[in-house]
């Protein structure tokens, strides 16, 4: 036998059944969810007109107790419990968390001051209109609580009034309305002063923020969070403020969001959300795709983070194919602002390979075909965005080959995967093929089971002609690339040096004409940086070896004139007269050689000119010399 429950205000519980001790025989039984109200009629009958229309059915018959049944009363056996005090004038306490199932249930039983001045109705507008929704607080709380009269409180306007003051209050300062605004705990005044029991310390605990509210409405169910974030777009709040509310419920409520997202356990004070009695049940694929619904229309780098951790979340839930379809496209407007480690989103699947690399194809697909005409966050948001150096495709086309080189280690990947992420992206979209040269040797490394005709194949990728003279060195010597692959990358490095040495000899010749700007131009390609002034110095110095040339080829042509009247000669090459011509001295006859050097060298010249004519010998003894 279940215990009996006596109250102070008369009523007393045994089991199932409730009763009023008034010393009078119950003459009304009101049945609720299986919970019996054993009650008067008289008491009922003055406050409430529902009650009293039914009685008046009631009059035809003669029985002793009339019994009421109500299948769907506002709130449960609770607040009719709470209705059935105030018809017994027993003092009830309105509070924000009972207030709209109050309000519901007095609507319901028709409580107005039709039937009693001051009835239950008009008491809980009252409360509703003068304190709940001057208060933030008191609106989340009425808010949290209305969830098992949410559809009646919606046909009452109840909730569309708590979402406007709360959006009111949104877009105002929050000094401005009631205390307390921000929950950051029971010592704080509006103004953001430390309160000593009740009374202003003037310590400041910090300055608000455009964020004070988020954590305040996670607390409510998702229902009531979409309406209302959508209340307050309609308002004209910030999108950057509601993509901020959006992703910290998000986080709060999906599990493994943090994880992707890494964000830590932050060791705030008390909000609104404490005063949670249970912990909000959701059901995470419908949250999720609620969620997604939610999400506004901008680019960010931070939301692109949160869209990515969203998706993984959302392959892991198996969320719809609209759902993920649509964060792919929403990921592909804004890929540029990606980074690698957010693009690694692992393969939930019965793939062997690690990474999803078919999400991340479709994803790349839709940024080369979506249009950049969705707007960044507002300057003034945390998330500022700054434009990038590079336009959007290079930058993605920058971004896809670090990924490729991060996944190219998968011993599971196939080279046709790779092949099709590569050629994703447009031609244009690559100065250089130096990121996916990396990303084929990585994966050649990993794979070295694989065929030359399968290397050549998969090496196709990459156009050679776009290859530094680092990556072209460093492929010519690589063992792993198939020899026809070597041989073309030999090919134009060969063709690259040919039109370095050009445009080097070009900006020489240029220099003839004098520049526009006195200031020193520089000629830069491959890394290579020629300046002008060293180019003038290269010049004259090559002019002086053009000079030193062209004396060096009239020696050598004289040499070879004397060469030739030396072969007319009879006298053998090897007799000590020509190995002495050899050393540039003057061959001497036998009479003379008897007499000095010196002697020698002056005169005979003036005996082979007094001579009428040269003789044979005389001919071999002519002098020359060598170079």
């Amino acid at each position: 036998m279940a215990p009996v429950v006596k109250l102070s205000s008369g009523f007393q519980k045994d089991g199932s059944n409730w009763f009023y001790n008034a010393g009078l025989p119950s003459d009304i039984l009101v049945i609720v969810e299986g919970i019996h109200f054993h009650l008067h009629k008289f008491p009922l009958v003055s406050k409430c007109g529902k009650i009293t229309k039914i009685c008046e059915e009631f009059q035809t018959t003669h029985e002793k107790t009339h019994k009421i049944v109500f299948e769907e009363f506002p709130g449960g056996p609770d607040t009719f419990l709470v209705a059935a005090k105030f018809c017994y004038g027993i003092r009830v306490d309105l509070t924000p968390k009972n207030i709209i199932t109050v309000y519901c249930a007095a609507d319901y039983l028709e409580m107005t001051d039709e039937y009693g001045e001051g009835n239950l109705l008009s008491k809980s507008e009252s409360f509703f209109h003068n304190k709940v929704i001057r208060n933030w607080k008191d609106c989340i709380l009425a808010l949290q609580f209305s969830d098992p009269v949410k559809e009646k409180a919606e046909n009452l306007q109840l909730l569309g009034k708590c979402y406007s003051a709360l959006s009111m209050m949104v877009c105002t300062d929050p000094s401005l309305f009631g205390w307390p605004m921000m929950m950051y705990g029971s010592l704080q005044s509006p103004g953001g002063s430390i309160l000593w029991n009740g009374i202003n310390t003037g310590a400041k605990i910090r300055s608000s923020e455009s964020d004070w509210w988020f954590d305040d409405i996670s607390c409510l169910s998702v229902g009531l969070f979409e309406r209302l974030i959508k209340t307050m777009e309609a308002r004209g709040i910030r999108p950057e403020n509601l993509a901020g509310a959006i992703m910290y419920y998000a986080r709060k409520h999906l599990p493994g969001l943090d994880r992707w997202q890494g964000v830590g356990k932050s060791g705030k004070s008390r909000t609104v959300s404490s005063f949670c009695l249970t912990p909000t049940e959701l059901d995470q694929k419908f949250l999720l795709e609620a969620i997604e619904k939610l999400l506004p229309a901008k680019k960010g780098k931070t939301f692109c983070r949160f869209l990515l951790g969203l998706l993984r979340v959302g392959l892991i839930l198996d969320v719809s194919q609209t759902c993920i379809d649509s964060l792919e496209k929403r990921i592909g407007t804004q890929l540029e602002l990606a980074t690698v480690d957010g693009l690694l989103i692992p393969t939930y699947s019965d793939s062997d390979a690690l990474y999803n690399t078919e999400c991340v194809e479709r994803i790349v697909h839709h940024f080369v075909s979506s249009e950049s005409n969705i707007p960044l966050f507002s300057p003034s948001s945390r998330d500022l965005v700054t434009s990038p150096p590079l336009g959007p495709l290079k930058k993605v086309a920058k971004l896809l080959d670090s990924f490729l080189a991060e996944i190219a280690s998968d011993e599971y990947l196939k080279p046709g995967k790779m092949r099709s992420l590569a050629s994703a992206l447009p031609d244009s979209s690559r100065d250089l093929h130096d990121g996916l040269y990396r990303a084929v040797d990585i994966y050649l490394q990993a794979h070295p089971w694989l065929a030359d005709k399968e290397k050549e194949d998969f090496c196709n990728i990459i156009d050679y002609q776009k290859l530094s003279i680092d990556a072209c060195a460093h492929a010519s010597q690589n063992e792993r690339l198939p020899l026809r692959v070597v041989l073309q990358v030999l090919f134009f490095e060969q063709m690259q040096l040919r039109a370095a040495l050009a445009s080097c000899l070009h900006g020489m010749d240029s220099e003839i004409v004098p520049a526009a700007d006195p200031a020193s131009q520089i000629v830069q390609r491959d890394g290579w940086v020629t300046v002008v002034r060293e180019n003038r110095v290269l010049k004259v110095d090559m002019e002086r070896m053009l000079s030193k040339v062209g004396e060096l080829e009239e020696e050598f042509t004289k040499i070879k004139q004397e060469m030739k009247k030396v072969s007319k000669s009879q006298s053998t090459l090897n007799s000590p007269r020509m190995v002495s011509g050899k050393t540039g001295c003057k061959l001497l006859s036998q009479s003379q050689a008897s007499d000095s050097p010196v002697e020698s060298s002056v005169q005979t010249p003036r005996v082979s000119v007094g001579k009428e004519g040269p003789t044979r010998h005389s001919r071999n003894w002519k002098s020359f010399s060598l170079f």
